[in-house]
């Protein structure tokens, strides 16, 4: 068996300690070297933090073969980056990441028992056959889960370098790496090292198809979206509009449906502005398309970062990359708060228009423009309807639509969100 140590792409392991401790344990468990009582101190430490990872990512089956898929489809390298949405790729890098799978499918096919009987530790069982609990792991969503630990069984079952690699790669064609291709969004944050994009774990599964009416609004959405993941010119996207209509929830389900296409999106609040070079930075020579998100944006005079925002979107002499998109929702149509005495004709400023216009600017970034207004009594009614049926509640409709007038009149006002609140208060009712 071939050290790990001699490895030259699949280096760097997020959970490195773990995997070389227990590739050690394989390469010298029947050494005359080591004390027996330390390697089986040292086994049980590696079963402890397997078993851990295990529960916190929710992986079943074989523990250990789990862990090295989890490896290889979360290690960020020239060979995996190189291959991430886009499958097979030419060069000598080939022959490298070769070597390198010969030595990770002699870790699949080493016979545990013999090194096990060898040191005497039981409970080999629950390595080779764990089973999760129900709803178990926080770190992935359950279809990517479900995908690295079939790709376990499938690397398993390679019955060559050859086929080996083809499995990991034909992986990183449909998912991706590391934790841009197993992850749909993202948000900054700032820790030693400096800025650093952390996974947002738990997303809303909601859909398009899910916000009643505004089919116009969610088109324009759509087909800006549709061209930019195919590679197409698109533009950057404002959402406008009154509260509660389904802005932040369209953004949401935008992710949802593209995900597979290699969409990806980056939550970003006005404070971290001046991050947005840095995060830009990371992600433009990715193959992944990335939505620059930005919620309930809007300035007031006082606030001067919308000066950052305009210089990353269109100004700065750099060329924004192809890869990246700036989506963002907003109450005002013009995001910066404005005054009547902006249009005076006497005013301190002797530039009326010039300040106008300096207002005005950062919207003109943004060239799609759509806007969610509130809708009528009947479309709400429409609304409330269909989530009642959504969600299968035991009313009648005379009932159900006499309550949620009642509901609206205290409770905001026409929306899709009192809407939502409404059928939320009638399934807390329901026994």
């Amino acid at each position: 068996m071939r050290s790990t140590r001699d490895l030259i792409l699949y280096k760097n392991f997020e959970n490195g300690k773990l995997f070389y401790d227990f590739t050690w344990i394989l390469e010298n468990h029947d050494s005359e070297f080591y004390n027996k009582n330390d390697l089986i101190a040292l086994y049980y430490e590696c079963i402890n933090k397997l078993m851990e990872l295990s529960v916190s990512h929710g992986f079943e089956g074989n523990l250990w073969h789990c862990f090295l898929a989890f490896l290889m489809v979360n290690n960020e390298n020239a060979y995996s980056t190189a291959c991430e949405m886009k499958g097979e790729i030419e060069g000598s890098i080939n022959a490298v990441a070769l070597h390198d799978f010969k030595i990770m499918k002699e870790l699949f096919d080493f016979p545990l028992q013999q090194m096990t009987d060898t040191l005497g530790v039981e409970d080999l069982d629950v390595l080779l056959n764990y089973q999760g609990t129900v709803d178990a792991g926080s770190v992935f969503n359950k279809r990517i889960r479900d995908c690295i630990c079939q790709l376990a069984v499938t690397l398993n079952q390679a019955k060559d370098p050859e086929e080996f690699k083809a499995a990991v790669t034909d992986f990183y064609r449909r998912f991706g790496v590391g934790k841009l291709g197993l992850h749909k969004a993202f948000r900054i944050e700032h820790d030693e090292e400096g800025v650093q994009l952390v996974p947002i774990t738990k997303i809303a599964h909601v859909h398009l198809n899910d916000l009643v009416g505004y089919e116009i609004a969610k088109q324009k959405l759509v087909e800006n979206t549709e061209a930019f993941v195919k590679g197409k010119k698109a533009n950057n996207c404002l959402l406008f509009g009154d509260a509660g209509t389904g802005k932040s929830t369209s953004i949401k389900a935008i992710v949802n449906q593209y995900y597979d296409d290699g969409l990806r999106m980056i939550e970003v609040y006005k404070h971290q502005f001046q991050d947005l070079n840095q995060v830009i930075a990371m992600i433009k020579n990715r193959n992944y398309r990335f939505i620059i998100y930005m919620d309930d944006l809007s300035f007031e005079e006082f606030e001067i970062e919308y000066k950052y925002l305009k210089a990353v979107i269109e100004g700065g002499l750099e060329q924004k990359p192809d890869n990246i998109l700036i989506y963002a929702t907003s109450n005002r149509r013009h995001l910066i708060r404005e005054s009547y005495s902006d249009k005076e004709e006497v005013r301190e400023d002797m530039h009326t228009s010039d300040t106008v216009q300096e207002k005005l600017s950062l919207v003109y970034r943004f060239g799609v423009t759509i806007y969610f207004g509130a809708p009528n009594k009947k479309e709400f009614q429409n609304i409330v309807k269909e989530l009642a049926k959504k969600y299968q509640l035991s009313i009648g409709e005379d009932e159900l639509l006499q309550e949620a007038n009642k509901w609206e009149l205290s409770h905001g006002g026409l929306s899709g969100r009192t809407a939502q609140q409404f059928i939320n208060y009638l399934l807390g009712r329901e026994e």
